[in-house]
């Protein structure tokens, strides 16, 4: 239950990042952007749309069907949408730096749980714990 959980988590995070990314018209300067944009259509902000809206509608079937039905095909699946997830988080932190246009502060929750779908883990990294007693 917790995989699907978070999967689901995943693919909302990445809608509300491509709203983001919308909102803040990443498609006219962030280079990456601007030519998938244009690979879908010469009207940059038109094809920067269908190109995510896309990728949100499959994010929404691989939850719907392999993941929620448990196909095999599910956990690759979902290593896929990882990787897809933190080079887009690590690619758009560094347009995103650079341009000044997006808030940063976005950044850290979104590839957080984009690293957690993965790994499973809590986004605090681990802290070892040591006996006083041993002192």
């Amino acid at each position: 239950m917790m995989f699907k959980s978070t999967f689901l988590m995943l693919i909302m995070v990445q809608a509300l990042h491509s709203l983001e990314e919308y909102a803040f018209r990443l498609y006219d300067v962030f280079p990456p952007a601007t030519f998938v944009s244009g690979l879908f259509s010469s009207d940059l902000q038109r094809g920067f749309v269908t190109f995510n809206a896309g990728l949100v509608a499959f994010g929404f079937w691989c939850y719907w069907w392999p993941v929620r039905r448990g196909w095999p095909s599910a956990v690759p699946l979902a290593w896929l949408w990882v990787g897809i997830e933190l080079l887009n988080g690590v690619g758009t932190r560094s347009g995103h730096w650079r341009s000044g246009r997006i808030r940063r502060a976005w950044r850290p929750r979104s590839s957080c749980s984009r690293s957690r779908c993965g790994w499973r883990n809590n986004c605090a990294p681990a802290t070892r714990r040591v006996s006083t007693s041993t002192l």
